[in-house]
Formats: C-alpha cells, structure tokens, sequence
C-alpha cells in the first residue's frame, strides 16, 4: 500500500527539444505503464524568477513542488547565452532539491570533448591522442605529431555531424584555416584503426544494461548515420571500464563509445545524452522501462 501511495504522488519531467522523438515517446510508455504521470516539457517554455515565487515554472505547473524528478533529452542547439542560461536553471533546480538525471554537471563535461577526455585520462581510462589548439601553426604540427591521418572534430558536437578525416597536409592546413577564421577551436585526434566498427555500452547506474557493436561502411560508426546495430555481450573489463567511465564524469545514464584499437579498447566519447533507438532494435532489454525503474530506486533512497 506505502509503495502504491507513493507512485500515485509521483510526477515525472521529460526534458526534450521533441516531444514526439523516440526516447520521449518510449519513456512516457514506460511511465504510464507504471500508473506515473509523466510530462514534457522544452527549455523555451521555463520561466525562471528570483524573488518570488514559484522559481522555476513552466505554465502555471511550479517545476520544484510539482516534479518528483525531471529526465534530460536532448535539449537541442542554442546561442551560448541560451545554453549558459538553461544549465544555470537546471543547476538551480537541483540545488533547491529537484532530482535531475543526468545530474546538469555531468552535461557539462560530457558536452565538451576536450574536458571529458581529460578527466578520463587523469583517472586512467585508456583515450586516443588528442591535440587541441587555437593556433594553426600547432595544429599542423599536432597533425604530424599524430602520424598525418587525424580526425578533426568540433569540440561540441554529436552524432559524427562536423567531423572528418584528413591526411593531406594541404587540405588540414586549409581546414585549421577555416576553423580558426571563425574563432574555432581546433580538436585534432589520432585516427585509430577500428575495423570500421565500435561499441555503444548503455550505462544505467553501476552496470551495462545493454552493448550493441555499431558496423559501418566508413570510420564514422554512429547510428544516426547510418551504421548497421548489431547486438554484442561485454567481457567484464570492457563493462568495468564503461562503467567507471560514465562515473567519473557524474553520468547516471550514459551512452560510452568505445573503440576496439589495435593496442586495446580506447573510450572515446561518453555521451550523457544517449539515444536507443538503435540498441532497442538488437537487445532484449527495455531501456526506458530500465531508465524508468533506475529513476524510481533513485528517489527511494
């Protein structure tokens, strides 16, 4: 009876910039198959006030008393102030005690590529080489110093959009150019063989819920373009180091790229954001229904 009360008092919020995207969609089945409301909600509709109340609202619904928790989707593109502005909101909403998954610290270092492998190397996860620079003199020379066949990345950026690869001097001096027009910032990594494959580990909480490898026809091996899922079940060192992965950088739930490198796994992305769609096809885990349950022992406790 205590366990039912409490269902019935629970509200969840879904944070995404679509509301009819599938992990929006998945996660308000598996809300509504637990007798949970749940609502969604865009960072364009919040109001934020600071001397009277409510603080943070969206409508007339006070996100602070009427949200047990609140689950971050994608939230989509923004100028640096919009984005500045939405972290600082829901960094506020978890000060004053709203549960937030991911916590609005681990968004920030997962978004910035250079800062989340940073953290990763210091706390001994294996990552690729890695140069990043303003300069375009550096840059050519990080280039060489990677053995002249580099991946170029945007240091923000998802889903392999921006990214390309380059062994030719002339043409990676041309890119550094353009880059650095724009005031870029310039993210150089070593290209890695990898077979044209690597492994998406979905982590919730202290395990892998579920692995798939990503078959591609080219070295991009992301799901949104293009590449083929197919399911894999994890040895525990490639699970164990998944999972340290997603703590280190705060992440509950998270979306860990690895590659199969040639000298051994390399993490190369921990995205804590993830979408499923993919996965959900080649496992026969229910990942939202899994996020779901994970979000409810979260507020048990």
């Amino acid at each position: 009876y205590a366990a039912e009360m409490m269902v019935e008092a629970l509200r969840i919020g879904i944070l995404t910039k679509d509301v009819n995207a599938y992990g929006s969609v998945t996660l308000l089945n598996a809300l509504r198959k637990r007798g949970i409301p749940g609502t969604c909600m865009s960072f364009p509709q919040f109001v934020a006030r600071i001397g009277y109340k409510p603080y943070l609202s969206v409508g007339r619904r006070d996100l602070l008393k009427d949200l047990s928790a609140l689950i971050v989707r994608p939230i989509g593109r923004g100028s640096l102030e919009e984005i500045v502005f939405r972290m600082d909101m829901l960094h506020r909403l978890q000060r004053m005690g709203l549960y937030i998954i991911n916590p609005p610290e681990a968004i920030e270092r997962c978004v910035d590529k250079y800062a989340i492998l940073a953290i990763l190397e210091e706390n001994g996860i294996p990552v690729p080489r890695t140069a990043v620079t303003e300069s375009q003199d550096e840059a050519l020379r990080a280039f060489h110093d990677l053995g002249g066949d580099v991946i170029v990345k945007p240091i923000f950026g998802s889903r392999g959009v921006g990214s390309t690869r380059i062994s030719d001097p002339e043409i990676a001096q041309t890119v550094f150019s353009a880059i650095t027009f724009y005031h870029g910032v310039i993210y150089i990594q070593e290209y890695v063989p990898h077979g044209f494959s690597d492994i998406r580990a979905f982590v919730i909480g202290d395990h892998v819920a579920a692995a798939m490898r990503r078959v591609a026809t080219s070295w991009k091996t992301n799901y949104s373009q293009g590449a083929r899922p197919e399911p894999i079940k994890l040895d525990s060192e490639m699970e164990e180091l998944a999972v340290k992965s997603a703590k280190l950088v705060k992440c509950k739930v998270a979306g860990v790229d690895i590659l199969e490198a040639p000298n051994g796994p390399l993490v190369v992305e921990v995205n804590s954001q993830p979408g499923w769609r993919g996965l959900q096809s080649v496992t026969s885990v229910n990942i939202a229904e899994a996020i779901v349950d994970f979000v409810l022992s979260e507020l048990k406790t």
